[in-house]
């Protein structure tokens, strides 16, 4: 597998729906937006969870159920568009990611919320890097999951920038929103099956990529390759966490895979680079013991 094909894989992924007993959920009434949902669960200081690319917020079960023992209040994001939920005002325009990110922010501010640490997986995380960079004064700490700055990165020789790699984008954007029916449940199986390793976990994820928008979808994927954030990391004055894990079947030692993070936040040299071994892209589902041991430890005050 070539590194275009590894992050088309990692991109058109839902997350899986873990199917734990955290308690009962509560919206926000008093929040109405046309781009996100956002319910809330607990009490304590407060986290903010973001799934990745056309994931449901169930992804962050096993998670929020983690958190809610630990002393925290957590804020669950569902992306209009995304494993079920009505596209809305996600269903226009070139980006979907960046205005996500300024619902957050203002759902932060509206809801009164005291610099709550993010917690985002993939396309998630990317969300978090935009937030943390664009609104320094709403964020307390930045935990970023399996996500680099800029995906451009991935579909062009080294130093591409994002000019050289819009083709590709838009390449890539047209094949997702045009995936024929009858094949959209073989393609979702061939990228679950890369990247979550516990078999147990797969088939809702794909039932939550069969329940998305593809062209919302599609289009906020050509959004993460042509949106360079690394200049924007310096902005980021917060404690800044990203794990990553080695990608399944790419020949890439992890000296190679670390160098590419390294590389990658170099703009930002006070990042925190953890790889998680024994996983695939779902980190908290294929090795939970070692993401909650590095959320812990995240979420402790210095």
């Amino acid at each position: 597998m070539n590194r275009r094909n590894l992050v088309l894989s990692v991109l058109t992924l839902p997350s899986l729906s873990v199917l734990g007993a955290c308690a009962t959920v509560r919206s926000t009434p008093a929040f109405s937006s046309e781009r996100i949902a956002v319910s809330i669960e607990g009490s304590g200081t407060d986290v903010i969870l973001i799934p990745g690319l056309t994931s449901h917020p169930e992804i962050w079960d096993t998670t929020t159920a983690h958190l809610l023992g630990t002393g925290h209040r957590v804020h669950r994001v569902w992306v209009s568009g995304f494993a079920g939920r009505p596209a809305g005002a996600n269903a226009a325009g070139d980006d979907v990611g960046q205005p996500v990110a300024e619902e957050i922010a203002r759902y932060i501010h509206e809801q009164g919320l005291v610099r709550p640490a993010i917690v985002g997986h993939s396309m998630g995380g990317w969300i978090g890097m935009v937030l943390a960079a664009r609104h320094p004064d709403l964020v307390g700490r930045l935990m970023v999951v399996d996500m680099l700055p800029f995906l451009g990165m991935m579909f062009g020789p080294p130093g591409a920038t994002p000019e050289q790699v819009r083709p590709i984008a838009e390449l890539t954007r047209n094949n997702v929103r045009s995936v024929p029916l009858e094949q959209r449940r073989a393609r979702a199986e061939a990228t679950i099956n890369g990247m979550i390793q516990t078999e147990a976990r797969r088939e809702q994820a794909i039932q939550h990529i069969l329940n998305s928008d593809y062209d919302v979808a599609g289009r906020a994927f050509y959004e993460l390759i042509v949106t360079d954030l690394r200049p924007e990391l310096t902005r980021i004055s917060v404690p800044m966490v990203v794990l990553y894990a080695p990608p399944a079947g790419v020949p890439m030692t992890d000296a190679q895979l670390d160098a590419l993070y390294t590389t990658s936040f170099v703009t930002r040299p006070a990042t925190r680079l953890v790889r998680i071994p024994d996983s695939a892209h779902f980190i908290m589902f294929d090795n939970p013991t070692r993401f909650f041991s590095e959320l812990d430890a995240f979420l402790s005050p210095e």
